[in-house]
């Protein structure tokens, strides 16, 4: 037997307030609506609730007993209630936010500092890991926000470019190409030895699309799996890599890494955000992107054409993925 919820609260009501007028002003609802409704309750259940008595009603043994489980069951919907009320304000709740690494490490800590000064009741998590597996943690509903450095190929994903990101060569400070004024001949690459990301990263996908488009194929290449760690290479001699122009500026300016402008050639790549179709946003992530989308806007200045660079990665606004 399943019990009528409409029932149930008009039957609890009347055993709380021990009367059928007081029940009807509580419920907003006519008297004989809530006698009816409880003698209808009565009928579904089996057996006689309340007992009438001239000073009022009072349940009977079964009543007392419903009557319990009736106030447990009602005082878990107020607090369902509150509880959504509070993660449609954002007064508490979580966000799970996955970056891929180089945004998870440096671009993203300045919008969880604006988030978290705006929504302090939000706690947030981080998850760090390639563009790959930050579309399976999106995919999973394992994540609500998913930012990644390279466009995802899968049909159950919506890839939309959320910034712009510059890429540079670099090289130690003893390196040839440091010594070399002026732009280097992308073909020099050639005879280097190019220390990339491991495969599934967004940042190795953009550098073999750049050299693929001018016929630049390393004779050698060495496989590292952090950005950070790439540098540390870089900057012992070990080779040269492409990054991205926000990882480097520390090691720049303490002159442990050198940038070398390549003749002709700007590299500038997409930074996209994942989305699942169908998928209800938390209110906190609807927060958060619109946090992530002011900040590019502020950032982007109109620029003439004069200006403007030549792009190695021109990308659409907005694409469906496809597997």
């Amino acid at each position: 037997m399943s019990l009528n919820l409409h029932l149930l609260r008009l039957f609890a009501a009347v055993a709380r307030t021990g009367s059928f007028s007081r029940a009807a002003d509580l419920l907003h609802i006519s008297q004989p609506a809530i006698s009816k409704g409880v003698r209808d309750f009565e009928l579904q259940v089996g057996c006689r609730l309340l007992d009438r008595t001239p000073k009022g009603v009072r349940p009977t043994r079964e009543g007392a007993a419903l009557a319990r489980h009736a106030e447990t069951l009602f005082a878990a919907e107020r607090a369902a209630e509150d509880e959504l009320q509070a993660l449609r304000n954002l007064d508490s709740g979580s966000l799970r936010i996955g970056a891929s690494t180089t945004i998870a490490t440096y671009m993203i800590p300045e919008y969880l500092g604006v988030f978290h000064r705006a929504f302090p009741g939000i706690d947030l998590h981080v998850v760090s890991a390639n563009t790959s597996d930050i579309a399976t943690l999106m995919l999973g509903h394992e994540i609500e926000i998913a930012l990644v450095e390279g466009p995802v190929e899968d049909e159950n994903l919506i890839s939309e470019a959320w910034r712009t990101d510059v890429m540079a060569l670099i090289a130690g400070p003893d390196h040839r190409f440091a010594a070399v004024q002026g732009p280097i001949d992308i073909r020099s690459l050639n005879d280097e030895i190019l220390i990339v990301r491991e495969p599934g990263s967004g940042t190795r996908e953009v550098v073999a699309q750049a050299l693929a488009a001018h016929h630049v194929e390393p004779q050698r290449t060495l496989e590292i799996g952090s950005t950070e760690a790439i540098k540390q290479a870089v900057a012992a001699g070990v080779g040269v890599a492409i990054v991205s122009v926000a990882t480097i500026d520390d090691q720049v300016k303490l002159g442990k890494l050198k940038v070398i402008p390549i003749k002709g050639i700007h590299i500038e790549r997409t930074l996209w955000q994942l989305k699942s179709p169908g998928r209800l946003d938390v209110p906190a992530a609807v927060a958060f992107e619109g946090i992530i989308r002011e900040a590019q806007r502020a950032r982007t200045a109109p620029r003439g054409p004069a200006a403007r660079a030549r792009r190695t990665d021109p990308a659409p606004r907005q694409r469906h993925a496809r597997s």
